[in-house]
């Protein structure tokens, strides 16, 4: 389970409004017939159009800044094996936002009129999304990058000698171009993953707008609030502030796992991923503790998402736990060729 938290984008070619971004979901729509859409949805209603979404989040920004994000977009993005998991990917996903906005609600140190903060008390939209593509951020684009370079460096060459430009053998030079596209290391339906190429398989994922302002737009609501839960004496009064994000995380898994039965392998979970940046040889020896079934399904898990399973690493840490990953993967191969799991 994947989750990131977004402010709105202000500035540049991004307007104050909600409409770009309400916009870009209804990318998939496109095309589609009325029983194919998959239509925005909120606490309580479904079928909710993008025009109210938008005229609804832009009038909810009572008081705040230019400079000021007017809502945040939580992406969800379960794993392939979470929506293995699922019966139907539309209306399952459904039920696990709502209870996942619960959790949301939850995580903030705030309270309103004296009271905790409830899921009536943020206003929010979501929408299923089923299809992905590969973005230049994603290992396979990077790890085949150097193939793409030569590739387009050959293409340059076979065309300035098609102009005339230049002397050489465009047949010997396409033969090179077709032999990188094969050795280049990740490969989809028998061809090199490129950059905008739409990912195989079960895409499934949930995109959530949600108001700073709270839903009488009066009070904000950031989650992108630098302080965990803290106090602060604000005229006169002690006022509770924050968002603990970490809680917020781990309770989207143990919602997940509650609503579908789903056993969770250390490998997926939010803690093991943040131990592994913050301290590797914790991470591995937990790792290497697990029974061989369950280790193997968690090396099959890191391989398949590109280890460390993490968007970002410093660069020293990265290695440190590369070296010893490469170390403790070759005394677990024959357990995981051996296990009874298909790997």
């Amino acid at each position: 389970m994947y989750i990131t938290i977004t402010p709105q984008k202000l500035g540049g070619n991004y307007s104050q409004s909600s409409g770009d971004f309400v916009g870009y979901l209804e990318k998939e729509n496109q095309g589609l017939e009325q029983e194919e859409l998959e239509h925005f949805f909120n606490q309580y209603g479904d079928q909710i159009s993008a025009e109210e979404v938008v005229k609804d989040i832009d009038g909810n920004g009572a008081k705040l800044k230019k400079t000021e994000p007017k809502f945040y977009s939580i992406t969800v993005s379960p794993s392939k094996y979470e929506l293995n998991r699922l019966q139907n990917s539309s209306e399952d996903l459904k039920r696990y936002t709502r209870e996942l906005m619960k959790d949301y609600v939850a995580s903030f140190n705030r309270e309103i009129n004296g009271r905790p903060i409830t899921i009536d008390d943020i206003k929010y939209y979501a929408k299923i999304e089923h299809q992905r593509t590969f973005k230049g951020t994603d290992w396979q684009i990077k790890e085949n990058q150097p193939y793409a370079t030569k590739i387009l460096q050959l293409k340059t060459e076979i065309r300035s000698i098609e102009d005339g430009r230049a002397e050489g053998n465009s047949k010997y030079l396409q033969q090179k171009i077709e032999r990188l596209e094969k050795e280049a290391p990740h490969q989809q339906d028998g061809k090199r993953i490129v950059q905008g190429m739409p990912k195989a398989g079960n895409q499934s994922h949930i995109h959530i707008l949600v108001s700073r302002k709270d839903a009488s737009n009066t009070f904000s609501l950031s989650p992108g609030s630098k302080h965990k839960a803290s106090e602060v004496e604000m005229h006169g009064k002690t006022v509770k502030r924050g968002f603990d994000r970490d809680q917020f995380f781990e309770r989207a898994e143990k919602t997940f796992d509650k609503t579908f039965g789903y056993q969770r392998n250390f490998a997926e979970t939010y803690k093991a991923r943040k131990d592994f940046v913050k301290n590797p040889k914790l991470y591995f020896a937990t790792l290497m503790k697990l029974p061989t079934s369950e280790k193997a399904i968690a090396f099959k898990m890191m391989k398949e998402s590109g280890v460390p399973m993490l968007p970002s690493i410093p660069v020293s840490q990265a290695q440190l736990a590369m070296k010893v990953f490469n170390r403790l993967r070759r005394g677990v191969e024959v357990a995981i060729k051996s296990s009874s799991i298909g790997i």
